[in-house]
């Protein structure tokens, strides 16, 4: 006995054409999402490409601003990591993200060293070109640890000529440097630095050595004395572990710690 019903063709086929226009409607809607969300993004990137300083620098660590661009969109990184972009642009971009940004101020890169030809050399070096060659011989051949080499690694990852090498320390040109951050990441000894494009002073060395041992070595060192910090009217200056440290939400540039710091450590930008 034939327990099988027989197939109702007609019903197979209407099953089969039912799931087929499910199929097919729901890939439509699958693609006109995706579609649509993905011209979404692109105009997002393209907007904050657009307000973007478009340097292409990489001091934000991104092949360049496209990339760096799509990050920001996808929330994968953060506008404050480009320097060269303007406080105004980022306020821009951060309503196109719908946050909230804090003002930033500009800012300009500094070589935190006044040793050079100032400072003594434990040894003459031979060996590879460039500071983290040099650094990575004992700690390379300046006798103050904290030294310049001065072999220009700075200088080449500067893609604005904002950096020279000066009596064997690097110096920085103001008006040409971008705030890219690439010298920062550069330098070995951890020399340069940012401080806000409107400072009139900085502190020109990184030694926390006592005055003793500084004056052995460099002639040009902070002996930390404490002059600066003594003699600022604003109470801009503290010392920390041997090495002034300048608050420039205080500073208003008078100048007084560059022309009383009897080493000229603290220099006039």
């Amino acid at each position: 006995m034939n327990i099988l019903s027989p197939i109702n063709i007609t019903t197979l086929w209407t099953v089969v054409a039912i799931v087929a226009a499910l199929s097919v409607l729901f890939a439509v809607c699958i693609l006109i999402v995706y579609r649509f969300t993905a011209i979404q993004g692109d105009e997002k990137t393209e907007k904050i490409k657009d307000l973007l300083a478009n340097a292409n620098c990489g001091g934000c660590g991104y092949a360049g601003c496209a990339d760096f661009a799509k990050a920001v969109a996808e929330g994968k990184a953060d506008i404050s990591a480009c320097g060269p972009t303007s406080k105004e642009n980022k306020a821009e971009i951060a309503k196109i993200l719908g946050k909230q940004i804090q003002q930033e101020e500009e800012k300009r890169a500094v070589i935190h060293c006044n040793g050079g030809m100032n400072c003594f050399n434990k040894f003459e070096y031979v060996g590879n070109s460039g500071c983290s060659a040099n650094a990575a011989f004992v700690g390379g051949n300046k006798a103050c640890s904290y030294g310049c080499i001065g072999e220009g690694d700075c200088r080449i990852v500067c893609d604005y000529g904002a950096i020279a090498i000066n009596d064997q320390v690097a110096v920085v040109n103001g008006e040409k440097c971008i705030a890219c951050g690439k010298c920062v990441k550069a330098c070995p000894k951890n020399l340069a630095g940012m401080i806000p494009k409107t400072a009139v002073v900085y502190v020109a060395c990184s030694s926390h050595c006592r005055g003793k041992d500084v004056m052995s070595i460099c002639q040009n060192g902070c002996i930390g004395c404490g002059i600066c910090e003594k003699s600022c009217p604003q109470k801009a200056i503290t010392m920390v572990d041997n090495l002034p440290v300048i608050d420039y939400q205080k500073c208003n540039g008078c100048k007084t710690c560059a022309l009383k710091c009897p080493r000229k450590c603290i220099k006039e930008i």
